[in-house]
């Protein structure tokens, strides 16, 4: 009889949601594993819903760790799980293709002898505190006494040089384009730009299934804002034009595709730039920063588009954002483009954080705040060597898994030089690794335990204070997320670029309302909410009337002798007009009826019939469905 084969099944016990997490499925670019990051700043959102685990009595046990007589390397990553084809390859026909792993961060070597793990009633030295040196004093870089408004605060960040850049270049993409693709245009002026700007951000306050909605004059929409803003056609017409980079520079560097000189951004280069400088200009963080990924939601293909099975915006263009704890406000981040432009070759976590952790900007004696996709050893002490202190969850399987009982609220600890790792018993293990925390100093949590008799009963429990200081500040860039989403403004466009514009007024609007937050505290004035934030500067935007005609801020109308491109000003007349000079030639099938009609509107360029049984030109005009 064939001996049975004895099989090491790895059990994957999952503590926190961003502690233990199995490796996500690979992206197009290779970048597969994330993590979702704490968003609560109360200890008890993080670590009391993780998981369906509930105790029948108070006396929850937890394994402890088993000793090992020697020193483990552990590798980076958790062990290898059943993985899927990514949904590019899944209906490729070729079988699976493996995807290579990407490195997140280094492996490092914990000692994991009897007598290296303490209990928290052994103490621990408090390690060395950096004294806090910011360059600048922490907040907003603005003149304190000085009132602003919304749209002043807007223009920080999205400032006249910038849209003039935006104008012009818009206005360059649209000459380019061939003359059978354009109809009715005049140029882009600096008024014009600000009006399609309060509609984009006016949309995210007010949601509509279509754009064309918004200027409906049906009973159910009736907007009357949109109308007197912009028309329908002008709208769409700018946001066809939208572009961001120099067209000619565009040919160039499409001409380099393939080589070592081709930039993927290069779309987005004026603006990105532009949004990142402003971002750090007007703004110094708090001590405590965390740094953490955001998505922005796409549907396009291309090389930039990333998955992550963990996140609620699983498919979209990933960005490293390095956020204030306290405000949320976004100070830097940068598009993640693969793997293989971070240089440092020390994973992606780790090249990421020393990217935005730019102590040279920041100062030093700040405390990061990052989740077990960065933590390391390494990058900790890298960190601590600009002075900047650091503190993260990390996988259990990183330096072993507990196996004897202990209760709920055991601390164990173990400290290497500067870095601190603390075990912490609550409904499951949290492992996190610090270099500026003690391994317990007293702190106590409340937490709901069931009886033996069913009876719910809070009791008190010691916790690190490494835990606490984690949920309290890990937060800010999933707040600075959640700003966002409450108005996101238009996302839908076909062009990759201008997904990341519409993203950028995001960025923009958001960390405006939060400078306008603090100056309004520091003056003991009760701030606006957001939503009557974006309202206000939608309003100063648009300004009180429509769009005006082409005339004293607007360039003159080019003509580039295409006969089929007729450039009108929104102020002309709509009149009908016979389509040849003899009524019966060259009829053409009517917009709203679809029966043959000599006539068409001047303005609209669009055949209506005009005669007494049929009055779809005046219903046309009615509807509005010429705007």
């Amino acid at each position: 009889m064939r001996p049975r084969r004895k099989v090491k099944v790895v059990e994957s016990r999952k503590t926190v949601k961003d502690v233990e997490e199995e490796d996500d499925m690979t992206s197009e670019c290779e970048d597969l594993s994330e993590n979702e990051s704490v968003v609560s700043s109360g200890e008890e959102l993080v670590f009391d819903n993780l998981s369906d685990y509930a105790s029948s009595s108070g006396d929850d046990v937890s394994p402890a760790v088993s000793p090992r007589k020697r020193k483990t390397s552990v590798s980076a990553s958790p062990a290898k799980s059943k993985r899927t084809a990514s949904p590019a390859s899944a209906g490729s026909g070729k079988g699976s293709v493996k995807k290579k792993r990407v490195k997140r961060s280094l492996s490092f070597t914990v000692d994991m002898s009897n007598d290296t793990w303490h209990s928290a009633d052994e103490p621990d030295i408090e390690p060395p505190q950096q004294n806090f040196r910011p360059l600048r004093t922490p907040g907003p870089q603005v003149i304190s006494t000085a009132s602003y408004s919304p749209m002043q605060f807007f223009h920080m960040f999205f400032s006249v040089s910038v849209m003039q850049k935006i104008i012009e270049h818009s206005n360059a993409y649209w000459d380019k384009c061939p003359a059978s693709k354009r109809t009715t245009w005049w140029d882009i002026s600096l008024k014009d730009f600000k009006s399609f700007l309060a509609l984009v951000i006016y949309m995210g306050l007010v949601k509509c299934f279509n754009l064309q909605d918004y200027w409906k004059k049906t009973d159910i929409y009736s907007l009357p804002f949109p109308i007197q803003v912009m028309s329908c056609r002008r709208f769409l017409a700018i946001s066809s034009a939208l572009h961001l980079s120099d067209p000619e520079e565009d040919a160039e560097n499409e001409k380099k595709k393939g080589m070592a000189g081709y930039d993927r951004l290069f779309k987005i280069k004026p603006l990105y730039d532009d949004i990142r400088m402003a971002c750090q200009t007007y703004f110094h963080p708090f001590q405590n920063i965390s740094i953490d990924e955001r998505m922005v939601a796409t549907k396009a293909r291309n090389g930039l588009k990333q998955y992550m099975k963990n996140k609620p915006t699983k498919w979209g263009y990933k960005l490293f954002v390095l956020a204030d704890s306290l405000s949320g406000y976004t100070w830097d981040f940068f598009v993640y483009e693969g793997k293989s432009l971070l240089r440092q070759g020390k994973g992606v976590g780790h090249d990421a954080v020393m990217r935005l952790a730019n102590d040279k900007l920041l100062g030093a004696g700040y405390k990061l705040f990052v989740d077990n996709f960065y933590t390391s050893p390494a990058l900790f002490r890298d960190l601590l060597s600009k002075k900047i202190l650091a503190c993260g969850t990390v996988r259990a399987n990183r330096i072993g898994r507990s196996t004897t009982p202990a209760p709920r609220g055991s601390i164990r600890w173990l400290r290497e030089d500067n870095l601190l790792f603390v075990e912490w018993k609550d409904r499951r293990n949290v492992l996190l690794c610090s270099t500026f925390h003690k391994a317990f100093n007293g702190d106590k949590v409340k937490r709901k335990v069931k009886g033996v008799d069913g009876v719910w009963t809070e009791e008190e429990f010691t916790v690190p204070p490494a835990v606490l200081d984690y949920n309290k500040h890990m937060g800010g860039v999933d707040l600075s997320d959640a700003l966002i989403g409450y108005y996101t403004v238009l996302h839908k466009t076909r062009k990759w670029y201008r997904t990341f514009f519409y993203h950028f007024v995001d960025i923009a609007v958001v960390n405006a309302f939060i400078l306008h937050q603090h100056v309004a505290r520091s003056k003991n004035q009760k701030p606006m909410t957001q939503k009557e934030f974006r309202e206000a500067l939608v309003s100063e935007l648009a300004g009180t009337g429509p769009v005006s005609a082409p005339g004293s801020d607007k360039t003159a109308p080019k003509n580039d002798g295409q006969n089929n491109i007729t450039k009108i000003s929104p102020n002309h007349s709509h009149l009908p007009k016979y389509i040849s000079g003899d009524s019966t030639f060259g009829r053409r099938l009517c917009k709203l009826c679809h029966l043959k009609t000599p006539v068409k509107c001047v303005s609209c360029d669009v055949c209506l019939c005009f005669v007494a049984k049929r009055q779809c030109f005046t219903l046309w005009h009615k509807s509005g469905s010429y705007m």
